[in-house]
């Protein structure tokens, strides 16, 4: 059944699967951030702080008129709506969200926005039935085959096994990356094999999550950014791997490292997000870093992604998981996260800094630090796209209500023309 939204109405959802139980990352991650910085050398102790006294924090973080509700979390297990992702297609009116329930849990829901993400309408039963057994954090994207053909591309970590969901069916696709496909603008899917083979140690495409980047590359290839552990799961030293398709996603190069942790004094590199520099010729990635040793980590890439730097401190504004952004028509970056930077004095967690190439290029703090959304639990994996009016739309989950036990899937709206102007009021 299909229920259209409008502003801040309600979503309900009655998949089937197992539903992985709630982690409160955000209060974890506010407690490591405290611990590196009270273990931090002196110099970077001091570095952090000028690049954070050097920001204007800004908080939009209460303005609920700003404020979107996808799918709104509950009290029930099948109520606790998290990671999500989104896609726009080319018209910039027509969005997609997917995500999945439970922290880390299993796939099946989708949302649809026909007017640029201000009501949305849930087509989860026009999905392939394999979908809900697709697990951790879905990812979708739009990507064009060299001949010009879009496509609308969801993967995942990998599939449920029988234990983790009894509701199999004979016939069923299981494996690492497993992806659903539409060729006519989301209007149908259908379900093509998994990337990568059953799961097991030895699969190249084992990963813990799927594809958390993608981008076009010159010669009209894509490149996809993803990461595992060095052993099986999570186990090990954490690792970056990228793969290329040459044929708008249907097949994936081996995948090879683009970032090893093991070679990093022991940081753990996850979550990457790769984007083009303004100029268009260079890759930048930034990267989660797990181990919460100090900032997020960047590296670069001025060869269509066939070598990377050796990964570096990010700027202290930019730390925090899941990045994703977007480019100003001035030459500014706009980029989300949630937010890791160590001692923070930001009052939402999902946070949009804003600033130039030559700011992350040169270790400065950029311009400012946006507080978009607070949770009462756990929250803040990101989608961001710009619209030609200069609205921005900011997508991610947060514990929406204190009573809540799980996550609503939220989009808030702003522009940077509200931003400069509250920064301009600034000290």
């Amino acid at each position: 059944m299909k229920t259209t939204l409008t502003l801040l109405a309600a979503l309900l959802l009655d998949p089937p699967g197992a539903v992985a139980q709630a982690k409160p990352e955000v209060a974890s991650e506010a407690k490591a951030s405290k611990r590196v910085w009270e273990s931090a050398p002196d110099e970077k102790k001091t570095l952090w702080q000028q690049q954070r006294e050097a920001l204007k924090h800004i908080d939009l973080a209460d303005d609920t008129k700003r404020q979107i509700i996808i799918a709104r979390g509950g009290s029930g297990p099948e109520e606790y709506h998290a990671h999500p992702t989104t896609a726009m297609l080319a018209d910039n009116r027509t969005m997609f969200c997917v995500w999945n329930i439970g922290h880390g849990g299993h796939a099946g829901p989708m949302a649809r926005s026909d007017d640029a993400g201000l009501t949305w309408t849930r087509m989860d039963d026009a999905l392939p039935a394999n979908y809900v057994n697709f697990k951790n954090c879905p990812s979708i994207y739009r990507i064009t085959d060299p001949q010009g053909k879009e496509r609308l591309w969801v993967f995942a970590a990998r599939t449920l096994t029988d234990k983790e969901n009894p509701r199999s069916f004979p016939g069923r696709k299981q494996g690492y990356m497993p992806r659903i496909m539409s060729e006519d603008d989301g209007k149908t899917w259908r379900e093509p094999p998994p990337i990568g083979g059953p799961i097991s140690k030895t699969d190249p495409f084992r990963c813990i999550m799927t594809f958390s980047s993608i981008v076009r590359l010159k010669d009209g290839s894509s490149l996809g950014l993803f990461h595992r552990g060095s052993g099986i799961g999570e186990s090990g030293t954490l690792q970056v791997l990228q793969s290329i398709t040459r044929d708008g996603g249907f097949t994936w190069s081996p995948p090879v490292l683009a970032c090893d942790g093991t070679k990093l004094d022991g940081k753990h590199p996850c979550e990457p997000y790769a984007f083009r520099s303004p100029d268009g010729n260079e890759l930048c990635c930034f990267m989660r870093e797990n181990r919460r040793s100090g900032t997020s980590l960047v590296m670069f890439s001025y060869d269509e992604g066939q070598t990377w730097t050796q990964a570096v401190d990010a700027p202290w504004g930019l730390t925090g998981d899941r990045h994703h952004g977007i480019h100003l028509p001035d030459g500014r970056l706009v980029i989300v996260f949630r937010n890791a930077s160590p001692q923070s004095k930001d009052k939402g967690g999902f946070i949009a800094w804003v600033g130039t190439y030559d700011d992350i290029k040169k270790g400065k703090p950029g311009q400012y630090r946006v507080s978009l959304l607070k949770t009462f639990k756990d929250g803040f994996y990101p989608g961001l796209h710009l619209l030609p009016d200069g609205i921005i739309i900011a997508t991610t989950y947060a514990t929406y209500r204190r009573e809540d036990i799980g996550c609503s899937i939220v989009s808030v709206r702003f522009t940077m023309s509200e931003v400069d102007e509250i920064g301009k009021a600034l000290k």
